[in-house]
């Protein structure tokens, strides 16, 4: 296996994790029990939340204070979707037909890529990604063209330092045989993969699998794959209901009908999807994504179903999906979100259910912070400061003029903060980002090889 590291000119040695103290933040928990501070400290020990409170006293000669006064501090955020190999091939495909992208990403341009540009793709993608204060992604790896693609994949997600869930798919090729009403199993290297890479259970990345499901394989087929997934204890995501020649399937109902519904599934986009089938997922307790910015530009994928989804008691979660057609940072995905739903307001749905479908600021942070750690599995250990959980912390400047002056912190991430007013990100208590700058990276070495990475990509179209 011939797979290189990252360039040393792009990175910096990694610092350790100590006792901290955050001193005197604005905090917002997304934890309905503690609630909001206007001003807090918060105690980081073993890269664990330790408590939290107006003020903290130490003597402890090892604690290092950092001053956080003019600060938002909130959970970091949690993207359960991204093709994060596509990263080097941004904003291309918004303004063509979908299927031009399904034809050159998912076929042509993917089948050429190399073990070294999906490592630099998961890489820069999720190095971006912790700028942009997602300190969790949910990696949707359909690229295991090969064992190394997959090591690959992985190697690159483990040197950016972030909380990842590797979703393991299945290889890109010219033809259809993976995709339509396909008779092969999930490629059995997850097996091999779970074994070599997965085994820190206490670690930052996670294994799940990426599944085609009933609208993508022959009956049987997909059964199958989930049962794999159960079988390596590993959950399981799966792309359903996001354009028309989808709905047919009904792949949820399918799901239920089998006796295969449960907690351990996520169900992507499902704009397609009937409300009876928004209820069966409802009663299994298993999770929706959405990537809003995504959908609202995929033409013939239709509408957001977020109003029949809040009636069936679903919170979804949020996704940055392909940066080939979007945006991918969660300020965009909550900012996106709140404008759709408000847009919707007065018009085109009964009054009934515009009252039950209200969402406030407050639900729209917990959909891209608790509901996303949720939607992997991972809520016992992040997606909101709670003491007991994993530091994963974004400080936001909120002294920043396009913030300033802060009436409710809530509000002001949703509806204006940006990648720019982050100050830090934590992941675990160790900064990946501090005083506006990357800790690990340098952003213009690593830019450079994803300019390599892409006209090496192109050229083989």
């Amino acid at each position: 296996m011939n797979i290189q590291s990252a360039a040393p000119s792009a990175r910096t040695p990694r610092q350790h994790s100590p006792r901290r103290l955050l001193r005197g933040a604005t905090v917002v928990t997304v934890d309905p029990d503690l609630g909001n501070f206007e001003h807090a400290d918060i105690l980081i020990v073993d890269g664990r939340i330790a408590e939290i409170a107006p003020r903290l006293t130490t003597e402890d000669d090892e604690v290092e204070v950092i001053d956080a006064g003019g600060m938002i501090a909130l959970p970091g955020f949690v993207d359960t979707h991204r093709h994060t190999w596509q990263s080097v091939m941004r904003h291309g495909y918004a303004e063509l037909d979908p299927l031009q992208y399904f034809d050159e990403m998912l076929k042509g341009i993917g089948a050429g890529y190399s073990t070294e540009d999906v490592r630099i793709g998961n890489l820069f993608g999720a190095v971006s990604a912790l700028s942009a204060g997602t300190t969790t992604l949910f990696d949707w790896s359909h690229i295991q063209n090969s064992p190394e693609h997959s090591d690959a994949a992985v190697i690159g997600l483990r040197e950016s330092g972030i909380r990842g869930v590797f979703g393991h798919g299945w290889p890109l090729i010219a033809d259809g045989r993976w995709t339509q009403d396909s008779t092969l199993r999930h490629p059995s290297d997850i097996a091999r993969i779970h074994k070599e890479h997965f085994s820190d259970r206490d670690g930052l990345l996670t294994l799940a699998m990426a599944a085609r499901g009933p609208e993508m394989t022959a009956f049987g087929v997909w059964q199958d794959d989930l049962a794999l997934a159960r079988d390596l204890g590993i959950r399981t995501s799966v792309h359903t209901g996001a354009y028309g020649h989808n709905e047919r399937f009904h792949a949820v109902a399918q799901y239920e009908k089998s006796g295969l519904l449960s907690d351990d599934l996520t169900f992507v986009h499902c704009c397609r999807s009937s409300d009876a089938e928004f209820a069966m997922i409802a009663d299994a307790g298993a999770t929706i994504s959405i990537g809003v910015h995504c959908e609202l530009n995929a033409q013939g994928i239709g509408d957001i179903p977020l109003d029949r989804m809040l009636n069936a008691g679903i919170r979804p979660s949020l996704s940055g999906d392909t940066e080939t057609k979007c945006s991918g940072d969660m300020f965009t995905q909550m900012r996106m979100l709140f404008g759709y739903h408000r847009s919707w307001m007065g018009g085109g749905h009964s009054s009934v259910a515009l009252e039950r479908a209200r969402l406030t600021l407050k639900d729209i942070l917990a959909f891209a912070t608790i509901e996303g750690a949720r939607a992997v599995g991972l809520d016992d250990r992040i997606g909101s400061l709670t003491p007991g959980k994993q530091a994963d912390i974004i400080l936001i400047r909120a002294t920043d003029l396009n913030l300033a002056p802060v009436l409710d912190p809530e509000a002001a991430v949703v509806l204006a903060a940006h990648e720019g007013n982050i100050d830090s990100v934590l992941v675990g208590g160790r900064y990946v980002k501090r005083a506006g700058a990357m800790t690990d990276f340098d952003p213009p070495a690593l830019v450079d090889s994803a300019i390599v990475s892409q006209r090496r990509i192109l050229s083989r179209r």
